[in-house]
């Protein structure tokens, strides 16, 4: 199973530069990186850097690390735009890249930025159309398309990616629309979730791959959830009784190591590490460390 790192985007920059070199050093796999403009809070003061700048940047610090976007909100840019700067982060990167695209759902950036956010229905729409314009300008010399939302003419898009294809992950857990896109169009699908809640959604991944005719074994899979992990029972029992509004993972590095087991038995092929909830510098270091080590094996 790859191992990948998730720097929480609410720090400098420089920060998060110093935890790329040191995810390149210590075996991480990838690095991913958040596309959102501010926290979901209301106050949104804190530094927030931008998604795509740094990742062009930390594409020319990190020569090895696979680099990431989890995810694009569709809503900000015309998915051909998109298209152009993925490609180019590929080259940047020697073809490092994985284009993350979502829906779409924090509502203040929006709104602080004068971004039309539209209904859950129409940034769907609006997403399985963006998938069709880019998958189409990665691939075809010139791409015509005519859909409600997005219209190219003869549109071009050189150089192309250096990877073929240049990965495509949809983001996503919602199961009736959000997962038949991914069994669409994508290489590559992310949700938050548990073992369980994996291996529930990756079955119905694949109904309906089976529905549109796909192997389901093609798309990548990758998970996520917040980590607390500590040797003492006290700290374990305080942790395990806070409430958290996303999906967690509280034990021992050996229970989480069981955990790490059982996404691999639910088809997960990647788990993405936040940061979150690991401290700062020298003990974020020794925690994932110690992830590394105890959990991942590695």
């Amino acid at each position: 199973m790859k191992i990948s790192l998730w720097p929480n985007p609410g720090q400098p920059f420089q920060t998060v530069l110093g935890l790329a070199r040191y995810a390149e050093a210590a075996g991480f796999d990838g690095l991913w990186y958040a596309d959102h403009f501010m926290p979901n809070a209301e106050d949104t003061s804190i530094p927030w850097p931008e998604c795509w700048t740094t990742l062009s940047a930390l594409a020319t610090a990190v020569p090895r690390l696979r680099l990431g976007t989890l995810v694009c909100g569709n809503t900000y840019r015309h998915p051909a735009v998109l298209a152009k700067m993925a490609a180019t982060l590929d080259h940047i990167s020697g073809g490092r890249m994985v284009l993350g695209l979502g829906a779409g759902w924090q509502e203040n950036e929006h709104q602080q930025y004068g971004i039309p956010f539209y209904t859950v229905g129409e940034r769907l729409a609006r997403l399985d159309e963006a998938c069709a314009v880019i998958k189409s300008l990665f691939t075809q010399a010139q791409s015509d398309f005519a859909g409600t939302y997005y219209t190219l003419t003869k549109a071009s898009l050189e150089p192309k990616p250096l990877q073929d294809p240049l990965p495509l992950l949809i983001g996503g857990g919602g199961e009736k629309v959000t997962l038949r896109i991914a069994a669409r169009w994508a290489d590559e699908w992310n949700v938050w979730g548990t073992p369980e809640i994996l291996a529930h959604k990756g079955a119905v991944l694949e109904a309906h791959c089976r529905d549109l005719g796909r192997d389901p074994r093609a798309i990548h899979r990758s998970a996520q959830a917040l980590i607390f992990m500590s040797d003492d029972p006290a700290t374990l029992e305080r942790w395990n009784a806070a409430p958290s509004a996303m999906p967690k993972l509280v034990g021992t590095p050996e229970a989480l190591r069981d955990a790490l087991t059982a996404y691999a038995e639910a088809g997960v092929d990647e788990f993405i590490v936040p940061d979150f909830t690991l401290g700062q510098g020298e003990a974020r270091e020794r925690s994932l460390d110690t992830f590394l080590k105890r959990v991942a094996g590695r």
